[in-house]
C-alpha cells in the first residue's frame, strides 16, 4: 500500500510492506523474524522537505530503522505508558518538555526504538529515504490467551461456573481453576507457545513457477523455506518431525540434514541437499515437492 502525507504538493511517501516487493528487503525481514521469532513488516519512508510527516507519536511495536539515503533527525521522548498495546485499556498521555535525545541518522546508520517511545522525525538535508522494520511484540497477554485456549481440553475449565451455588462451592471451583492454570504455566510454556505460533505462521508464500506439477530432480534448482517460523525435532525413533505453516511432516532419519538447513533459513540447491544427506537427488526433489505443495517452500533457478 502507498500512503502520502501532503501539505503543499507531495512531501512524504510511505510504501507499506515493501518486504513483499523487494527480494533483498524480504531476506532482511526473514532473517529478523528467524532471529527474533516474531512477525516483521518493513515500510519505506521517503521525504523531500524538512517538515515532520507524522508529528510526535509512538508505535505499539518495536522498530528497527535503517537509513538508506540522505539524513533524518529523530527527536525522542521517553514513554508515558510502559509497553502500550494495540488493544489497550488506556491511551498514553503525550509527553511534556524537551526530548531526551535528538539524533541524526545518515546513510548506513541504524536505530532501535522500543514501543511506547515518542518520536518526531524529519529530513534534514533535502531528500531522505529510510526503512522501518515493525517488530510485532510477543507479550504476556499473548501467552495467557494461548494458554487459555489450550486449557479448553480440561473438563474443569469447560464446566459451567457455579454462579448459583454457595460461596464455599464457588471458592472451591476457583481453587480448582487456579490449580489447572498454575499447571498450564509450567517452566517450558514460553518455548512451547513460541513453537506453536511459529508452526502456524504461513510466512511469505511465493510461487515456484513453472513447476506446477512437482519439482523435477534437478540438482541446480535452489530451495528455501518461505515459512520463517518452521521448526523440527527428532522423535524417539530417530524420525524427523517438521512443523511449518500449520502442517506437520515426518521424515526418515536421513532427511535430517535437509530439514536442518532449510529450517535455519538457508537457501540450498537440491544437489547440495542431496550431498549433505547422502540421499538421491530424486528423493530430495520429492521431499521438496511436498513442502512446495504446502506453500511453505519455494524453488527457483537463482539462489
Amino acid at each position: 500500500m502507498v500512503a502520502a502525507s501532503t501539505n503543499i504538493g507531495l512531501i512524504h511517501l510511505v510504501l507499506d510492506a515493501v518486504d513483499a516487493l523487494h527480494r533483498g528487503v524480504e531476506r532482511f525481514a526473514e532473517a529478523l523474524e528467524r532471529h527474533l521469532r516474531t512477525d516483521v513488516q518493513v515500510n519505506l519512508y521517503a521525504s523531500w522537505t524538512s517538515k515532520e510527516g507524522f508529528g510526535l507519536h509512538f508505535d505499539d511495536h518495536d522498530v528497527v530503522v535503517l537509513q538508506l539515503e540522505g539524513a533524518k533527525r529523530w527527536k525522542i521522548h521517553e514513554p508515558t505508558r510502559i509497553d502500550p498495546l494495540r488493544i489497550d485499556v488506556e491511551a498514553p498521555e503525550p509527553p511534556h518538555g524537551e526530548p531526551v535525545a535528538e539524533i541524526v541518522l545518515r546513510a548506513g546508520d541504524m536505530l532501535y526504538l522500543p514501543r511506547g517511545w515518542w518520536h518526531a522525525v524529519a529530513a534534514t538535508e533535502g531528500r531522505s529515504l529510510h526503512l522501518t522494520c515493525g517488530l510485532k511484540p510477543t507479550t504476556g497477554a499473548d501467552l495467557l490467551s494461548w494458554v487459555t485456549d489450550q486449557m479448553r481440553a480440561s473438563a474443569i475449565v469447560r464446566a459451567n461456573l457455579p454462579h448459583l451455588a454457595s460461596r464455599e462451592e464457588q471458592v472451591a471451583r476457583l481453587v480448582a481453576l487456579l490449580k489447572e492454570f498454575t499447571a498450564a504455566l509450567h517452566d517450558g510454556v514460553i518455548e512451547e507457545f513460541l513453537r506453536a505460533r511459529g508452526a502456524l505462521d504461513p510466512g511469505r508464500p511465493m510461487p515456484s513457477l513453472p513447476f506446477v506439477g512437482g519439482i523435477p530432480a534437478d540438482e541446480y534448482l535452489h530451495v528455501r523455506l518461505t515459512a520463517s517460523g518452521a521448526w523440527y525435532e527428532v522423535d524417539g525413533e530417530g524420525r524427523v518431525v517438521m512443523n511449518a505453516g500449520g502442517q506437520q511432516w515426518t521424515f526418515a532419519t536421513p532427511a535430517l540434514p535437509v530439514v536442518k538447513r532449510l529450517t535455519a533459513g538457508r537457501t540450498a540447491s537440491i544437489g547440495e541437499l542431496a550431498v549433505a544427506s547422502s540421499l538421491p537427488v530424486g528423493q530430495v526433489a520429492a521431499l521438496v515437492t511436498e513442502l512446495v505443495s504446502a506453500d511453505v517452500a519455494a524453488v527457483s533457478r537463482r539462489r
